[in-house]
Protein backbone atom coordinates (compact mmCIF):
# COMPACT_ATOMS: atom_id res chain seq x y z
CA UNK A 1 0.00 0.00 0.00
CA UNK A 2 2.87 2.40 0.77
CA UNK A 3 4.32 1.85 -2.68
CA UNK A 4 1.05 2.81 -4.33
CA UNK A 5 0.89 5.94 -2.17
CA UNK A 6 4.40 7.06 -3.24
CA UNK A 7 3.62 6.34 -6.91
CA UNK A 8 0.45 8.40 -6.60
CA UNK A 9 2.43 11.28 -5.06
CA UNK A 10 4.98 11.09 -7.90
CA UNK A 11 2.23 11.16 -10.53
CA UNK A 12 0.25 13.93 -8.79
CA UNK A 13 3.30 16.18 -8.32
CA UNK A 14 4.41 15.58 -11.91
CA UNK A 15 0.96 16.41 -13.29
CA UNK A 16 0.79 19.60 -11.20
CA UNK A 17 4.26 20.55 -12.45
CA UNK A 18 3.27 19.97 -16.07
CA UNK A 19 0.12 22.06 -15.65
CA UNK A 20 1.76 24.97 -13.82
CA UNK A 21 5.30 24.93 -15.27
CA UNK A 22 6.31 26.89 -12.20
CA UNK A 23 9.05 24.68 -10.74
CA UNK A 24 6.95 24.22 -7.64
CA UNK A 25 6.24 20.53 -7.22
CA UNK A 26 8.93 18.70 -9.15
CA UNK A 27 11.14 18.66 -6.04
CA UNK A 28 8.46 16.75 -4.13
CA UNK A 29 8.12 14.26 -6.96
CA UNK A 30 11.86 13.60 -6.50
CA UNK A 31 11.33 13.12 -2.78
CA UNK A 32 8.48 10.73 -3.44
CA UNK A 33 10.68 8.80 -5.87
CA UNK A 34 13.33 8.41 -3.16
CA UNK A 35 10.66 7.23 -0.72
CA UNK A 36 9.32 4.75 -3.30
CA UNK A 37 12.81 3.34 -3.87
CA UNK A 38 13.24 3.01 -0.11
CA UNK A 39 9.94 1.12 -0.01
CA UNK A 40 11.20 -1.25 -2.71
CA UNK A 41 14.33 -1.85 -0.62
CA UNK A 42 12.21 -2.72 2.41
CA UNK A 43 12.51 0.46 4.47
CA UNK A 44 9.79 1.14 7.03
CA UNK A 45 7.26 3.96 6.71
CA UNK A 46 9.17 6.29 9.03
CA UNK A 47 12.33 5.93 6.92
CA UNK A 48 10.33 6.49 3.73
CA UNK A 49 8.72 9.65 5.10
CA UNK A 50 12.08 10.93 6.35
CA UNK A 51 13.63 10.33 2.93
CA UNK A 52 10.71 12.07 1.25
CA UNK A 53 11.17 15.18 3.40
CA UNK A 54 14.98 15.16 3.27
CA UNK A 55 15.29 14.63 -0.50
CA UNK A 56 12.53 17.16 -1.25
CA UNK A 57 14.20 19.85 0.86
CA UNK A 58 17.68 19.12 -0.53
CA UNK A 59 16.42 19.19 -4.12
CA UNK A 60 14.50 22.40 -3.49
CA UNK A 61 17.42 24.15 -1.79
CA UNK A 62 20.14 22.92 -4.12
CA UNK A 63 18.57 23.03 -7.55
CA UNK A 64 15.72 25.54 -7.55
CA UNK A 65 17.93 28.67 -7.61
CA UNK A 66 19.93 27.19 -10.49
CA UNK A 67 16.81 26.12 -12.36
CA UNK A 68 15.12 29.50 -11.93
CA UNK A 69 18.27 31.26 -13.13
CA UNK A 70 18.56 28.90 -16.12
CA UNK A 71 14.92 29.18 -17.15
CA UNK A 72 14.76 32.96 -16.67
CA UNK A 73 18.04 33.89 -18.38
CA UNK A 74 16.39 34.62 -21.72
CA UNK A 75 13.31 36.19 -20.19
CA UNK A 76 12.81 39.68 -21.48
CA UNK A 77 11.27 42.14 -19.08
CA UNK A 78 8.09 43.55 -20.51
CA UNK A 79 5.92 46.55 -19.94
CA UNK A 80 6.76 48.57 -16.86
CA UNK A 81 9.27 46.03 -15.51
CA UNK A 82 11.56 47.00 -18.36
CA UNK A 83 11.79 50.56 -17.02
CA UNK A 84 13.65 49.59 -13.84
CA UNK A 85 17.30 50.55 -14.20
CA UNK A 86 16.68 52.97 -17.08
CA UNK A 87 17.46 56.66 -17.07
CA UNK A 88 14.71 59.27 -17.13
CA UNK A 89 14.72 63.07 -17.34
CA UNK A 90 12.91 65.15 -14.72
CA UNK A 91 10.36 67.38 -16.49
CA UNK A 92 8.77 68.69 -13.28
CA UNK A 93 10.96 69.00 -10.21
CA UNK A 94 10.49 66.11 -7.79
CA UNK A 95 9.37 67.11 -4.31
CA UNK A 96 7.96 64.27 -2.22
CA UNK A 97 6.64 66.59 0.52
CA UNK A 98 4.46 68.48 -1.93
CA UNK A 99 3.67 65.36 -3.94
CA UNK A 100 5.09 66.81 -7.14
CA UNK A 101 7.33 65.39 -9.78
CA UNK A 102 7.20 64.03 -13.28
CA UNK A 103 9.77 62.33 -15.44
CA UNK A 104 9.99 61.41 -19.08
CA UNK A 105 11.25 58.00 -20.13
CA UNK A 106 10.93 56.40 -23.56
CA UNK A 107 8.76 59.33 -24.65
CA UNK A 108 6.21 58.78 -21.87
CA UNK A 109 5.52 60.93 -18.85
CA UNK A 110 5.29 59.36 -15.40
CA UNK A 111 4.67 60.65 -11.91
CA UNK A 112 7.85 60.24 -9.91
CA UNK A 113 9.02 60.32 -6.32
CA UNK A 114 12.55 60.37 -4.97
CA UNK A 115 13.64 57.20 -3.17
CA UNK A 116 15.65 59.18 -0.60
CA UNK A 117 13.00 61.90 -0.22
CA UNK A 118 15.35 64.67 -1.35
CA UNK A 119 14.12 67.16 -3.97
CA UNK A 120 15.40 66.63 -7.50
CA UNK A 121 15.49 69.62 -9.87
CA UNK A 122 13.96 69.84 -13.34
CA UNK A 123 16.17 68.55 -16.19
CA UNK A 124 18.15 66.28 -13.87
CA UNK A 125 18.69 62.72 -14.98
CA UNK A 126 17.44 60.02 -12.66
CA UNK A 127 17.65 56.26 -12.49
CA UNK A 128 14.40 54.34 -12.09
CA UNK A 129 14.73 52.12 -9.03
CA UNK A 130 11.21 50.76 -8.58
CA UNK A 131 7.60 51.17 -9.62
CA UNK A 132 4.71 51.42 -7.20
CA UNK A 133 1.33 51.73 -8.83
CA UNK A 134 1.65 54.51 -11.41
CA UNK A 135 4.64 56.22 -9.79
CA UNK A 136 8.27 55.68 -10.58
CA UNK A 137 10.64 55.67 -7.62
CA UNK A 138 13.84 57.30 -8.77
CA UNK A 139 17.25 58.35 -7.54
CA UNK A 140 19.28 61.15 -9.00
CA UNK A 141 22.03 60.07 -11.38
CA UNK A 142 24.84 62.19 -9.97
CA UNK A 143 27.25 61.08 -12.69
CA UNK A 144 25.28 62.44 -15.62
CA UNK A 145 26.32 65.78 -17.13
CA UNK A 146 22.81 67.26 -16.73
CA UNK A 147 22.68 66.35 -13.03
CA UNK A 148 26.18 67.72 -12.41
CA UNK A 149 25.20 71.04 -14.02
CA UNK A 150 22.11 71.36 -11.83
CA UNK A 151 24.10 71.20 -8.58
Amino acid sequence: MEGIFWLAVIILMSVIEIITLGLTTIWFAGGALAAFLAYLLGANLVMQAALFVLVSVVLLAATRPLAVKFFNKDRTKTNVDSLIGKTAVVIEGIDNLNQKGRVSVNGQEWMARAVDGMPIPQNAQVEIVDIIGVKLLVKEDLHSPKSLASH
